[in-house]
C-alpha cells in the first residue's frame, strides 16, 4: 500500500520539490499534505494516513461524531439535571397534602432517624453500656427545654443503638419500663409500677410498701432479679414534693449493692438539678447529667428538611424555612413550635387554595409562613381582641386608625364614632346606634367623664400595634385599617 509520501508524489510527478520542501519532517509533511480538495482540515485529521486518496474521498462519519459531541454532550448533560430536579407539589392533591402534613406532624418518628442530637445520644449510650457491662445499677438525668429531642433521644439510644451494640457482644438485652409521671394518680404510685415488672419472678410480701418491697429485693443476692432493667422516667419534675422524698427514694434504689435499675430521669427544669443534687450527693446517689441545649436556626432547618426528604417534592420556599428557623430560635429553640408552624402555613396555603383558582399557588411562601408565626407567637392580649364581637373590632381599628395619623394617644367619643361609622359605610356594615357605641368602648379603651357623650375623652389602653397584629391576614379588617381618616 503506498504511504502518504509517495502518493502525494505521484498526483504531481511534474513537480520539482523546493529546498524547503525538501528538508521538512515527515511528520510535518503528513500534516500538512491535503487529502482531496473536497475535505476540510478537520476531516483530514481524522483520516488515517495509511489510506490512499481514493479510499479516503467522501465525508467520513468518525469525523461528524466527533463534532457533535460536545452539544450532544450539553443536551444529555441539561437532561440529566432536569431529571434530578423534583417534581413540582400539588398542594391541590389529598393525598399529597396529607403525606406533607403527616411528615411535619409532631407524633411522626422521622424515618431518616434523629439528626443533630449526636453528641447527647452518645453520652447516654456510653453510660447504659457501661451500666450493663458491669452490672450495676446507675441514675441519668436528662434536662433541657421542651421540644429539644430529650424523650425521642432516649428511646433511639434503648430501642436501637443499645439493643445493637448487645447484639454484636453477644450480651443480654436489658427489660425497659417506660413511665410518664403525668400518668400517676400519686407520687409514690412510681414504685408499685417499678416493682409490678418484677412479681411474675419474686412475690413480694403484702405488709411492706412496694418500695420497701424493692429495697429489700435489691438488698440480697438471692431475691435480687438477674436481669438488669432500664426506668426511664418521663416528666420527673412532677415527683417533685415538699420534702422531695420520692425523688431522694427513687434515686437510691440505684445504689443498693444487689441493684438491677438503670434509672434515666427527664425533665424540662434545667435548674432541677441544681435544687435536688445537693441532697443526692451526700447521699451518694448523684446522677450523670446530659443537658440538651435549645435548637439553633440551623438544627432546625436541617430536622425539617430531613423530615421532608421522604417526599417527591418541594413544599417550602428556602426563605420561608428560613423565617420560621429563625423565629423559632430566638424565641425557644422548640422543635415542635417550629413543626406546628409549618403545619400551621401549609393550612394557610390549603385555605388560600380553597378561596381562589389560582394555579400559581403551589408552594408555601414567607407570606404563608408570616401569617403561621402571627398566629404561633400573638399574645394574650391578641386573642382577647380575635374573641370580641364585629363591631367591637371595628371600633378598635377606627381607634387605631385614628392614633395612627395623629401624635396624641387620645381622641373624644365623637370623633371615634365618625371613624367608625365610616368604616361601616365603606364595608357596607350597618352602624350600630349611640348609646350601644358607647356600651362598646369598654374593656380595651378608657372614657373619660363629659356632660355630653360625644366629649368623653377616649385613651386606649393597650399597644396599638397588637390591634394591626391580630388582624394581620384578615381581609376584611384590613381594609378596616387601611381606612384614611
Amino acid at each position: 500500500m503506498p504511504t502518504l509520501r509517495s502518493a502525494t508524489a505521484n498526483s504531481s510527478p511534474a513537480a520539482t520539490p523546493s529546498p524547503a520542501a525538501a528538508s521538512t519532517p515527515r511528520s510535518v509533511k503528513r500534516r500538512l499534505t491535503p487529502r482531496s480538495a473536497g475535505k476540510s482540515p478537520d476531516a483530514s485529521r481524522y483520516t488515517s494516513p495509511h489510506r490512499s486518496p481514493q479510499a479516503g474521498a467522501g465525508t467520513a462519519a468518525m469525523p461528524k461524531m466527533l463534532s457533535a459531541s460536545p452539544k450532544s454532550s450539553r443536551k444529555r448533560l441539561y437532561g440529566d439535571l432536569v431529571a434530578a430536579e423534583k417534581p413540582k407539589w400539588n398542594p391541590r392533591d389529598p393525598a399529597q397534602m396529607r403525606a406533607v402534613k403527616e411528615a411535619l406532624h409532631v407524633a411522626t418518628v422521622p424515618s431518616c432517624g434523629l439528626v443533630c442530637r449526636d453528641d447527647e445520644q452518645r453520652r447516654v449510650l456510653e453510660f447504659c453500656k457501661a451500666c450493663v457491662e458491669q452490672e450495676r445499677g446507675g441514675s441519668l438525668y436528662v434536662c433541657g427545654c421542651p421540644g429539644t429531642g430529650k424523650t425521642l433521644s432516649i428511646n433511639k439510644v434503648i430501642k436501637e443503638s443499645l439493643v445493637r451494640w448487645a447484639d454484636e457482644m453477644g450480651m443480654e438485652i436489658p427489660d425497659a419500663l417506660a413511665i410518664n409521671c403525668t400518668n400517676l394518680s400519686n407520687t409514690s404510685e412510681i414504685f408499685s409500677k417499678i416493682l409490678g415488672q418484677f412479681q411474675d419472678r419474686k412475690k413480694g410480701s403484702g405488709k411492706l410498701s412496694p418500695l420497701q418491697q424493692l429495697q429489700s429485693m435489691f438488698s440480697k443476692r438471692e431475691s435480687a432479679p438477674r436481669r438488669m432493667m432500664f426506668v426511664i422516667v418521663d416528666e420527673m419534675d412532677y415527683l417533685i414534693t415538699r420534702d422531695r422524698a420520692v425523688l431522694h427514694d427513687l434515686f437510691m434504689l440505684t445504689t443498693y449493692p444487689f441493684s438491677r435499675c438503670i434509672l434515666i430521669g427527664i425533665a424540662n427544669a434545667i435548674d432541677l438539678a441544681d435544687r435536688f443534687l445537693p441532697k443526692l450527693e451526700s447521699l451518694n446517689c448523684k446522677p450523670i447529667v446530659v443537658t440538651f441545649r435549645a435548637y439553633s436556626k440551623d438544627q432546625i432547618t436541617d430536622i425539617i428538611k430531613h423530615r421532608l426528604k421522604v417526599l417527591e417534592y418541594d413544599v417550602f420556599e428556602p426563605l420561608a424555612l428560613e423565617f420560621c428557623a429563625r423565629k423559632v430560635a430566638a424565641a425557644t429553640g422548640d422543635m415542635r413550635k417550629a413543626l406546628g408552624v409549618c403545619r400551621s402555613a401549609v393550612e394557610v396555603l390549603e385555605a388560600r387554595l380553597q378561596d381562589s383558582s389560582d394555579q400559581e399557588l403551589g408552594i408555601v411562601t414567607f407570606d404563608h409562613m408570616d401569617i403561621a408565626l402571627s398566629k404561633a407567637f400573638k399574645s394574650a392580649v391578641v386573642d382577647s381582641i380575635l374573641c370580641l364581637p364585629q363591631h367591637q373590632q371595628m371600633v378598635l381599628c377606627a381607634l387605631a386608625n385614628t392614633f395612627q395619623h395623629c401624635k396624641k394617644k387620645a381622641t373624644n367619643l365623637g370623633e371615634l364614632n365618625k371613624s367608625y361609622i365610616e368604616i361601616c359605610r365603606s364595608t357596607q356594615v350597618p352602624a350600630v346606634g349611640m348609646l350601644e357605641f358607647c356600651n362598646m368602648c369598654m374593656g380595651f379603651m378608657k372614657l373619660g367623664q363629659s356632660k355630653e357623650d360625644k366629649l368623653r375623652r377616649v385613651t386606649l389602653q393597650i399597644d396599638s400595634s397588637d390591634i394591626t397584629f391580630a388582624f394581620k391576614g384578615n381581609r376584611f379588617f384590613q381594609k378596616c385599617l387601611e381606612q384614611p381618616r
